[in-house]
């Protein structure tokens, strides 16, 4: 079985938009969620290759710094 890994946000804002599904293979560097912050639109992209295993946020739910957004394994 493959470790889980954690995708976090890098600022405190807003999910404004998923990228990704369930299931969705990523590569490093995929961006897998856009959040707004300020009016600027930031990506946030796995740090490691992997396969969607859960989603953890929403489309317009509030996050902070550090909080888990997908989950790969």
């Amino acid at each position: 079985m493959r470790p889980v890994t954690q995708i976090e946000a890098h600022i405190t804002g807003t999910v404004w938009k998923i990228e990704v599904a369930v299931g969705d293979s990523v590569d490093e560097g995929d961006v897998v969620a856009i959040l707004e912050s300020m009016k600027m639109e930031m990506p946030v992209e796995a740090e490691d290759p992997g396969v969607v295993a859960r989603i953890l946020v929403e489309e317009g739910q509030a996050v902070q710094e550090g909080d888990p957004l997908v989950e790969l394994t």
